[in-house]
């Protein structure tokens, strides 16, 4: 089969991008109905943040987070315990041909952000980011004088 020239292969695909959407929303749903027979599962809110999907559409890895960040590693122990259920739910309510294997990540994206606020916030960064908007304001006006 002839290789697509329109993609670069720098990211995911459209068709990932769209199915990872349709199985993190119902991934949601089936955590919020608390349709899974578990009792460990069903005592944590639990938020997917992000599916992101093998090229072949066979490995489906979602991020996920407790609500508050606490007992997180439990949840997804209790997830990974019950990822045949979960796929078996989400194969039902989804028209693919093929339902993907289900991975569980903890979502780090809210502690990044953390950090990156903490690094703008530092004295050195704002003292740094300063000085670069007054280097260019000195070269805009030097323009204008032209």
């Amino acid at each position: 089969m002839a290789k697509n020239s329109i993609s670069s292969g720098a990211g995911p695909s459209q068709r990932q991008l769209r199915v990872g959407e349709l199985i993190r929303r119902t991934l949601s749903d089936v955590l919020a109905r608390a349709d899974v027979h578990d009792p460990d599962l069903n005592r944590h809110a639990i938020t997917v943040g992000e599916v992101s999907l093998s090229n072949d559409l066979k490995v489906a890895t979602a991020y996920v987070m407790t609500l508050g960040g606490s007992d997180a590693q439990a949840a997804i122990t209790a997830l990974a315990r019950n990822k045949g259920e979960l796929r078996h739910l989400i194969g039902k309510q989804l028209t693919l041909k093929y339902t993907p294997d289900l991975r569980f990540r903890l979502d780090e994206t809210f502690d990044r952000l953390d950090e990156t606020r903490r690094l703008f916030a530092d004295e050195r960064v704002q003292r740094d980011l300063v000085a670069r908007d007054e280097d260019a304001g000195d070269a805009s006006a030097g323009e204008n004088d032209r």
